[in-house]
């Protein structure tokens, strides 16, 4: 195993007794970006919260770097899908980079001065030092995404998971926040992330896992998307049809 793999073994997900994932088991490399791919209803945002332990699992065995997630849950940032956010609560940016130096501090202790500066920094990474007085709610999506890839890097994730980082944000937006991600990527971190525009697919990912309840195939996108790979997760037409986008 190298380090900081992510290994997935006989995965299955049920929620109200609807199998949701089936026995999914693969592995997800290190120090790579990383796209879940599938149709709507496939189960990818249920594969990647399963991957955290944010949902239940019936069965399954997940390791990150031969460890239990609960050994090194400091070490993982997750950005859920803009949909499901509070963007009402009155906090400011530096605020929301300041949540991703929490899990270093002991139990009530509060940012100091070390822990500011390295949130300044995070914000200088992502080009969102200008925003940091900023409440969320004045943010367009592109730079909300921004900031809370500025909260993993302030708390030093070595892993970062995103689900559906692109949804409704404009292309300038886009193309800033995957090379932001790339660089990482380059620095060692392993991204992965939930995704669904397949005309991206080969521009932006090493590896990609393809779902439809079970997983289809994972590795390369040539690897992956082939005919028979697409037809099985989009159905005949549909799959034809997905074959053509990528090749466009």
């Amino acid at each position: 195993m190298s380090k900081n793999e992510i290994s997935v073994k006989d995965l299955t997900v049920a929620y109200q007794g609807k199998t949701v994932l089936n026995h999914v088991s693969t592995v997800i490399q290190s120090q790579k970006f990383t796209g879940i791919i599938g149709p709507n209803g496939a189960g990818k945002s249920t594969f990647m919260k399963a991957l955290l332990e944010l949902v239940p699992k019936i069965s399954g065995e997940i390791t990150f770097d031969g460890r239990s997630i609960k050994t090194i849950r400091k070490k993982i940032a997750y950005v859920e899908q803009r949909s499901e956010l509070d963007l009402s609560f009155p906090i400011d940016v530096l605020g929301v980079v300041l949540l991703g130096t929490y899990p270093s501090l002991r139990l009530g202790q509060r940012p100091g001065k070390k822990e500011k500066e390295r949130a300044k920094q995070a914000l200088a990474k992502v080009d969102m030092t200008e925003y940091e007085n900023r409440q969320i709610s004045e943010l367009s999506g592109g730079q909300l995404q921004r900031i809370f890839i500025a909260r993993a890097l302030a708390q030093g994730a070595e892993w970062i998971f995103l689900d559906e980082p692109f949804v409704g944000i404009d292309a300038v937006s886009e193309r800033k926040i995957f090379a932001i991600l790339d660089e990482l990527k380059n620095e060692g971190k392993t991204i992965v992330i939930v995704h669904h525009d397949l005309h991206k697919v080969e521009a932006y990912f090493d590896e990609v896992i393809l779902l439809n309840k079970e997983l289809i195939a994972a590795g390369s996108v040539d690897e992956v998307f082939t005919s028979e790979n697409l037809q099985l997760a989009y159905g005949e037409i549909i799959g034809q049809l997905v074959k053509g986008v990528m090749e466009k």
